[in-house]
C-alpha cells in the first residue's frame, strides 16, 4: 500500500519540479520536509489560537490545517522513496501492526 502511494507521490513532485525548472538533489527531500513541517505548525497555531488567523475563516483554518497535514505526509514519502525505505517493514517493526 504505501509503495504505491510512495510512487505516486514521486510522480506529482516530479511533474511539479519539472513544470517548475526545480532540482532535488538529496539534501532537498529533508530540507523540503523541515519546510513543510514548518508550515503545519504554523497552520496549527492559527487554527487553536496561538497564532494571527490573518482573515482566515475557521474553514479556512481547518482546510490549511488539513492540506499542511497532507504535504507533511506527501515529503515523508518522497524522503522514504528516495532513500529506499521499506516503510511498511518500518512500521511493523516500530508500531507493532500491519498497515491495510
Amino acid at each position: 500500500m504505501l509503495a504505491t502511494l510512495m510512487q505516486q507521490f514521486e510522480a506529482a513532485s516530479l511533474r511539479y519540479v519539472d513544470a517548475n525548472g526545480m532540482t532535488r538533489d538529496p539534501d532537498w527531500y529533508l530540507l523540503k520536509l523541515h519546510e513543510e513541517v514548518g508550515e503545519l505548525t504554523q497552520a496549527f497555531n492559527r487554527k487553536t489560537g496561538r497564532g494571527l488567523p490573518k482573515g482566515r475563516t475557521p474553514e479556512d483554518l481547518a482546510r490549511d490545517l488539513a492540506d499542511e497535514t497532507a504535504d507533511v505526509l506527501g515529503h515523508v514519502l518522497l524522503f522514504a522513496y528516495a532513500n529506499g525505505l521499506d516503510l511498511e517493514a518500518a512500521i511493523e517493526r516500530k508500531w507493532r501492526f500491519r498497515p491495510e
